[in-house]
């Protein structure tokens, strides 16, 4: 089965039921799988077609979702960029992923054509939202001329679907290939979780560069629903569309839910069946407020973007549970999706028994093929036939799954990872400082919030305003640093690893589990 299979069986059975709505403009589905394959014969005609790369950076629009049909249908491999990242970071991972075709939303087309200079691979700009000029295509048209037919292409469904930047620890980003048999077992999990019926609305306010929001908008979709879509966050906005906009099930992360809480219980969500919420996790108290003003359904997944999205859920009936008899139950991130097995592993690759500690590994359908270009960390990540997720957690002898800890230093802050590396790169080019060392900590509001550790140079001097007003000009928002601290030294072992376990100590001592909760 392939992605577009879904489009293609909705577009037969109901052609004039709602595909998407975003603002005053919606779209049909029968028109939808019109402009997926017109963009993909354009693809095709042009020679972009199996395994191209064509890149796409915008904000949440009534087109996206076709997108990644068109990319199943013409074999090209789409790559979402992460329009919150700075200027230089979008280039990094272009050069990376050397795509023939750039789509940009109006608003980047200025930047994104101004990079053609250092982007020879790209052949041809595609601009959302205007008339063709200063070199760009336009998307509209793209999508308006053309073929509409299907085109004759055989697909295998091991084929890459999309490919979506992620990195470790060492902050160098890494694209997660992704193919169309575990994008689509992904969103089978995901609508066992979540169900759907036909003409329910799933809202989409998670940027779609995010894996957080791709499977779980496609489950609305694969159940011949429609999306909702917006293009920014804004809690008071959210919640007049909760409420006047027929949405049935919403997917959000805990710092949205913690953002809104306050102001959700002045209305009343009567459609609303179900909030699928993960990317991080949420803090009890969160969570109670949220079951509480909302008074609908909750689902909860843990995963990444190498497994698509989700690994586990936390059902339904388990919340309910976790909120009356088995409180513990609201620190777990529930048990494998179908088809998928959890093990705890510990440093020598070795399955420990139930309720020890240790490295979470998973398999499943889900998993991605590998990374792009890297074939040593692949490799590492997937040995043994296992996705090794650099978390620590442990299992009970029920089956759910418990998140205790990190091994990969990342920080999730509003379920955006930030890479410390890549802010401890920017810190150190500062002038004043000697040494610097980047670590998540809690934050009622984001789950974690970015703070520095700085070492400043002799006789230099520097105060927390100038530092981040320093990264400000450099980093994307959710990458800089909210604080900073000032120290004479950082902790290292023998050989010269600084030991970010010892800084983040004195702010997670006091809670139950070492990840961020909402």
């Amino acid at each position: 089965m392939l992605l577009h299979d879904f489009l293609d069986y909705w577009a037969r059975e109901q052609p004039a039921a709602e595909f998407a709505v975003a603002g005053d403009r919606s779209l049909r589905y029968g028109a939808a799988a019109e402009a997926a394959n017109r963009l993909a014969n354009r693809l095709l005609a042009r020679g972009w077609g199996e395994g191209t790369r064509v890149a796409v950076l915008a904000k949440n629009a009534l087109w996206y979702p076709i997108l990644y049909f068109a990319a199943s249908k013409a074999g090209a491999v789409l790559v979402p960029v992460n329009w919150r990242l700075a200027p230089a970071e979008w280039q990094q991972i272009l050069i990376d992923a050397q795509p023939r075709v750039l789509i940009a939303g109006a608003e980047f087309a200025e930047d994104v054509v101004g990079l053609g200079e250092e982007l020879e691979c790209i052949e041809a700009f595609v601009i959302a939202g205007r008339v063709d000029r200063d070199g760009g295509d336009s998307l509209e048209r793209w999508l308006s001329e053309g073929p509409a037919t299907m085109p004759e292409l055989e697909r295998d469904p091991g084929d890459d679907l999309y490919q979506m930047y992620t990195s470790g620890t060492t902050g160098m980003p890494k694209g997660a290939m992704l193919s169309n048999r575990a994008v689509v077992a992904n969103v089978w999990q995901v609508s066992m979780a979540m169900p759907v019926a036909p003409g329910e609305r799933g809202l989409v306010v998670l940027p779609m560069f995010h894996a957080a929001i791709i499977p779980a908008a496609f489950a609305v979709l694969c159940r011949g629903g429609s999306l909702a879509v917006l293009d920014s966050f804004d809690p008071a906005e959210l919640m007049r569309v909760l409420e006047r906009e027929r949405i049935s099930v919403a997917t959000l992360v805990p710092a949205m839910l913690r953002a809104c809480v306050d102001i959700a219980a002045e209305r009343r969500y009567e459609r609303l069946r179900c909030i699928y919420y993960g990317a991080s996790a949420i803090a009890e108290d969160t969570l109670r407020h949220a079951a509480e003003a909302f008074g609908c359904h909750f689902v909860q997944s843990y995963g990444m973007t190498e497994a698509a999205q989700a690994l586990t859920f936390l059902s339904p009936a388990d919340h309910e549970v976790a909120l009356g008899a088995r409180p513990e139950l609201l620190l777990s991130a529930g048990r494998p999706a179908l088809s998928t097995q959890l093990q705890i592993h510990d440093a020598s690759g070795s399955s420990v028994p139930g309720g020890e500690r240790g490295e979470i590994v998973a398999r499943g359908p889900q998993l991605m093929s590998g990374y792009w270009h890297r074939s040593e960390e692949t490799a590492d990540t997937l040995r043994g036939g296992w996705l090794h997720t650099g978390d620590i957690g442990r299992i009970d002898g029920d089956g759910y799954l418990f998140v205790e800890d990190r091994i990969k230093d990342m920080v999730i802050s509003g379920g955006e990872n930030v890479f410390p590396r890549v802010v401890e790169d920017v810190l150190q080019t500062h002038p004043a400082v000697a040494e610097a060392a980047v670590i998540g900590v809690p934050d009622d509001r984001w789950g974690e919030a970015v703070k520095a550790i700085v070492v400043l140079r002799p006789g230099a001097t520097c105060g927390e305003p100038e530092m981040i007003a320093f990264c400000r000009r450099r980093l994307g928002g959710f990458e800089r640093p909210q604080s900073v601290d000032f120290v004479e030294s950082l902790p290292r072992t023998a050989t010269g690893k600084v030991l970010k376990r010892v800084l983040r100590e004195p702010y997670w001592s006091d809670r139950a589990r070492r990840v961020s909760g909402a």
